[in-house]
């Protein structure tokens, strides 16, 4: 049943998520490229708060969250085709950072199309909100500001007035993302192979990446948004540092907030008794790919 408890509480939220996400990329970008009178990365901002609460109106509608991740996937395509479109010409540290974010929205996109069309339940994390318009709004409304923010270096480099040649940054930067890349491709392949296979029903992976990291797919993930930080150094000055964040971001998220924590919690609720799962908690790094400890 649908319900609009906590109605001002969550509007208040969205509004709020709103200016600091457009603050953030008028700070981030102000002295780059403008489009339509205001700086192309606050043209992207608001691309990506209408894609998001565009998506919302059928969710709301259906009560689901079934798309909502397929949505975030789509939003990062869209703003950074909309940074391409508005600052054309592109150099080539612009054009291969808006491919790497190409990449990679397309691969976690065909990953969780794949992903939804085999789950048959629901996201736990919407249980409580996909039957209140107002706070399900919120979900919606902040995974628009976790794009801007996560896409910010990408977006900085693709509008920035200030073209530099390639030079060390960049290719530091660019091989942390492609190493990070693979982790997170391999990482989530190993995770659908296992699964898949009906003898580990009801069973935790400990092989592969999984033996040398809990959760290796979120540390290619930080790493990734590392190394595009990195590319966008050299053409970064005064506020438009602020782009650091998107990799402090990411990693708060995945560690502390939707990532880490809750699936460690299920975890122990499901394996907590497993003398085999205390061991491999023992031994595996929770983030950081090492070799497992003695």
């Amino acid at each position: 049943m649908t319900n609009f408890k906590n109605l001002p509480k969550s509007l208040a939220v969205v509004v709020f998520a709103t200016a600091l996400g457009l603050g953030f990329a008028w700070l981030a970008g102000g002295n780059g490229i403008t489009a339509f009178g205001y700086p192309v990365f606050v043209v992207c901002a608001a691309v990506a708060f209408a894609v998001n609460w565009l998506a919302f109106i059928p969710a709301a509608i259906s009560q689901t969250e079934k798309y909502y991740d397929l949505t975030g996937a789509l939003t990062y395509l869209t703003i950074i085709g909309t940074a391409c479109v508005l600052s054309a010409p592109l150099d080539a540290r612009a054009v291969v950072i808006a491919a790497m974010v190409v990449i990679w929205a397309v691969r976690l996109g065909s990953f969780l199309f794949v992903r939804i069309g085999k789950s048959e339940g629901g996201d736990s994390r919407f249980d409580a909100i996909r039957v209140n318009p107002p706070r399900f709004l919120v979900a919606w409304t902040l995974q628009a500001v976790w794009t801007i923010i996560t896409a910010a270096a990408a977006v900085v480099v693709i509008s920035t007035t200030n073209r530099v040649p390639l030079e060390i940054f960049f290719w530091i930067g660019s091989a942390i993302w492609v190493a990070a890349f693979l982790i997170e491709v391999i990482a989530d392949h190993q995770k659908s192979v296992f699964k898949a296979d009906p003898a580990n029903e009801g069973k935790f992976i400990s092989t592969g990446l999984w033996s040398w990291s809990q959760h290796p797919n979120y540390f290619g993930e930080i790493m990734l948004w590392t190394g595009a930080a990195i590319i966008a150094l050299p053409v970064l000055s005064g506020w438009s540092f602020l782009v650091f964040a998107s990799p402090l971001f990411i990693t708060l998220l995945l560690t502390k907030i939707s990532g880490i924590n809750l699936l460690d919690k299920a975890a122990e609720k499901k394996w907590g008794d497993d003398p085999a799962y205390q061991e491999y908690r023992r031994k595996t790094s929770v983030l950081i790919l090492r070799p497992p400890s003695n």
